[in-house]
């Protein structure tokens, strides 16, 4: 019985190793894990221009429709942490199908639910679902890259995520001329059938069988205090959080500040909600050209000062309403360009460390991100839903981010991750 399972998980197709791929074969790989990655963005985004309406709707509060966000965001952080080592131990391909074929029945579920407690609750089983494609997306590429190449890989795929921020308002305020808010939802559906069909045909198993890990329950929990106890790995993991803790605060705030607050309709929103991602796309393919000449860890102490700076600035612009929208939008786009910068260089910085369990670190990782990323929308909401509630979070991520690296992480220490790092960059 044992030589028959061996058979068959030995026989399942691999991908291969990322030093052995062609050009055109990193761009395939690069559009299949972008598309899985895509979705992610989607589904937190592409309602943000319906959440007035879907107040209006269900008779509800803007807290109360906030808090939808954060299933969403909680649901994905509880998901890495199961996916991450299910998928450690039976390899990328079924956890990361099962979890789209979730998605797409509670976005079904969704579009008919019949008031806001039963969208929230599904839109936990959407973050649920949506957790196996970013965790299975990032533990794949730590599986054929690391250290400044997996950095660099990272930042083609931030592109490829980076569209669906701009895309996902714009989208869902195109969906709105001709439907209501459920009609986004209906939409997701169909993307998460279009996607498991990709994941289906396009993506290889990059984990073989006798890379797998074995154990179970105790195993996991081994490996979770494993990552635990490394400082650096655990600093490097805030680090990513709060970051983007201010980059969800700003998704949270930005529909109310832009709608209530500055007048904007859904389709002038979709526009500038998307200057801010031009922002994070630009840094992210700017990352790539950086890494050639400077390390990783260099990178992310700038990126964090540049925006734990840009940061207080915008906390100032909204407390005085000094330059008004402009120079809301301006400080914002600084903002989000440094986390741009950042979000790829901490996380590979911290899953460098820890190859041999990447889906587990992948995991902890992402839980962390999404998890700080929860408790950042509604925050925003408890605070009001002006530019100052919204202001306060995002430079509130940005400083705590910067303290955690200079007092947990301390930059001195960074030159001890992955010492082969800059060689391969300069590769």
């Amino acid at each position: 019985m044992t030589a028959t399972v061996d058979t068959i998980e030995t026989s399942t197709p691999t991908q291969l190793s990322g030093d052995l791929m062609s050009t055109r074969q990193r761009l395939r790989l690069v559009l299949v894990l972008g598309s899985l990655i895509a979705i992610g963005p989607l589904t937190i985004d592409m309602y943000l221009p319906a959440l007035p309406a879907i107040t209006t709707d269900l008779h509800t509060t803007s807290a109360a429709v906030q808090l939808t966000l954060t299933g969403t965001l909680a649901g994905l952080a509880l998901g890495q942490l199961l996916i991450g080592p299910l998928s450690d131990a039976v390899g990328r391909r079924k956890p990361l199908l099962a979890g789209i074929a979730l998605h797409i029945v509670a976005s079904m579920l969704c579009a008919i639910a019949p008031n806001i407690g039963i969208v929230g609750t599904l839109r936990v089983l959407q973050g649920l679902g949506v957790a196996a494609s970013s965790v299975v997306a990032m533990a794949v590429v730590r599986d054929l890259f690391s250290g400044a190449a997996f950095a660099r890989l990272f930042s083609r795929l931030m592109l490829v995520m980076g569209v669906a921020p701009i895309l996902a308002p714009t989208l869902g305020s195109g969906l709105l001329r001709w439907s209501d808010w459920r009609g986004v939802f209906v939409a997701l559906a169909v993307f998460g059938v279009l996607l498991v069909t990709v994941a289906a045909f396009g993506l290889a198993e990059t984990l073989p069988p006798e890379r797998r890990r074995r154990g179970g329950l105790a195993a996991t929990g081994r490996d979770y205090l494993a990552l635990l106890r490394d400082r650096t790995f655990v600093g490097l993991v805030l680090v990513a959080g709060l970051a983007m803790a201010a980059l969800f605060a700003y998704v949270a705030g930005s529909s109310f500040v832009f709608q209530q607050q500055y007048g904007l309709d859904e389709q002038q929103f979709g526009i500038a909600f998307g200057a801010g991602a031009v922002g994070l796309i630009t840094a992210t393919q700017l990352n790539v050209r950086l890494l050639r000449r400077y390390s990783p860890q260099r990178i992310l102490v700038t990126a964090l000062g540049v925006g734990t700076a840009a940061g207080l600035v915008l906390l100032a612009v909204a407390a005085t309403g000094f330059g008004g929208l402009a120079a809301i939008l301006a400080s914002l786009w600084v903002v989000l360009a440094a986390a741009g910068l950042a979000m790829p260089n901490a996380p590979a910085l911290a899953l460098s460390r820890h190859g041999e369990a990447a889906g587990t670190a992948a995991a902890l990782l992402g839980a962390v991100q999404f998890g700080v990323g929860a408790l950042a929308a509604p925050l925003v909401g408890v605070l009001g839903t002006g530019s100052v509630a919204m202001a306060v979070v995002v430079a509130g991520g940005m400083v705590a981010a910067m303290a955690v690296l200079l007092v947990v992480v301390r930059p001195a220490r960074l030159a001890e991750v992955e010492p082969a790092v800059v060689a391969v960059a300069a590769h």
